[in-house]
């Protein structure tokens, strides 16, 4: 991100020295390269200040014929395989495409559908990056050997537990597991089990609802596999089948249905919820409970991505990264999306319990890698075709 901040600010104060015959002054000279970055809605002060401290000013006019030569004429383009929604992705992949100048073409569709894709196209596939809902997702294309490892100063950007063992992929946001609940039905202080074993009891018959299809799910399901093993984790599916859940094809009705008292609890990620009382206010019936035992009922995950080793902009796709992973993108995160940021220096969301005061499970993303696995273990107890 600083790079690319760096070669378009000397690009811009370019245009504006040549204007003013060289004689604007370098605060000037600044205003205009910020009013170029069109990040006023989730752009803090702070983040304004880092850019400008990363152009000395001193050095704007001196070096500018020196470092101009880096500009590239043309930006090029770059290919994005995105299996995360673009309703939540596509304002800060805009953000990154008007702030660089590169021209961004993006794919969208599930985490699932796009693996499917890439591996049917393989070495022919147009696709730079592969941005994923799940590190399930990305390890089915890793494990195919398509892609390469990321550059080791953008890996060092986000914790180790948020990136792949062998550096495949690396995490851009955090999303926590939670029990939504309806609060009309249930008191978290009282109602609610420790454990998501807790919920195999017979009282929650016909008051449960789940998404066994959902990518999250699913990797919440492997995160028991590598907790438990596969035979306690059939058995929970098992109990929680016979409890009579209501299935939803993802994390939003799954939601929704809690706040309307459809149901009395769900499995989804954190994050939904906010949307609700974003649009509905404090009076929407539900809220999150997370649990606090240390189990898969209590995982982080992470959004990532990776990028192919048939990537023909490769550059670009670095860049894309690395932006992904500034503060501008992660405060984008963690302000309109509701998710946790990756990145040091970050201010989460007031909105959001700090990931230091959950219990989060004791895993890897890597260890969630085996996603077919545990579509294996879904079609045998039935839940998923």
């Amino acid at each position: 991100m600083i790079k690319l901040f760096k070669k378009n600010i000397v690009f811009l104060s370019l245009g504006l020295l040549s204007l003013s015959l060289f004689a604007c002054e370098a605060e000037e000279i600044i205003k205009e390269v910020v009013k170029e970055v069109p990040v006023e809605k989730i752009v803090t002060e702070e983040v304004i200040k880092e850019v400008i401290k990363e152009v000395p000013k001193e050095k704007i006019v001196e070096k500018t014929v020196e470092v101009v030569k880096e500009v590239p004429a043309d930006p090029g383009k770059l290919v994005v395989y995105s299996g995360r929604k673009e309703s939540l992705v596509a304002p800060i992949i805009a953000q990154f495409a008007e702030a660089t100048g590169i021209d961004v073409q993006v794919k969208y569709g599930k985490t699932g559908e796009i693996a499917a894709i890439l591996m049917e196209e393989g070495s022919k596939s147009p696709a730079d990056v592969f941005f994923a809902q799940d590190p399930g997702g990305l390890a089915v294309v890793v494990n195919r050997g398509m892609t390469e490892k990321i550059d080791a100063e953008i890996l060092s950007k986000v914790p180790a537990w948020a990136q792949s063992a062998n550096g495949q992929w690396v995490g851009i946001s955090g999303r926590a597991r939670a029990v939504v609940y309806n609060t009309e039905s249930i008191d978290p202080s009282t109602d609610l089990p420790e454990t998501l074993l807790g919920f195999c009891d017979s009282e929650w018959k016909g008051r449960i609802g789940w998404p066994p299809t959902n990518g999250s799910f699913q990797a919440m399901i492997t995160a028991m596999r590598a907790q438990w093993g596969d035979d306690k984790t059939r058995e929970w599916l098992e109990c929680i089948k016979a409890n009579d859940p209501i299935v939803y094809p993802k994390n939003t009705p799954t939601v929704e249905a809690a706040g309307k008292g459809e149901i009395h609890v769900g499995f989804v990620n954190h994050y939904y919820l906010y949307r609700f009382l974003a649009e509905a206010g404090d009076g929407f019936g539900a809220r999150n409970h997370y649990l606090n035992s240390n189990g898969p009922g209590s995982l982080v995950l992470v959004a990532g991505a990776s990028i192919l080793k048939t990537a023909e902009n490769k550059d670009n796709a670095e860049r894309f990264l690395n932006f992904m992973l500034s503060k501008v993108a992660q405060q984008y995160f963690t302000g309109q999306t509701y998710e946790y940021p990756l990145v040091e220096g970050v201010k989460v969301n007031r909105l959001l319990t700090p990931l230091a005061d959950l219990n989060k499970a004791d895993l890897d993303m890597a260890d969630l890698e085996d996603l077919a696995g545990t579509q294996d273990l879904l079609r045998e107890v039935g839940l998923i075709n």
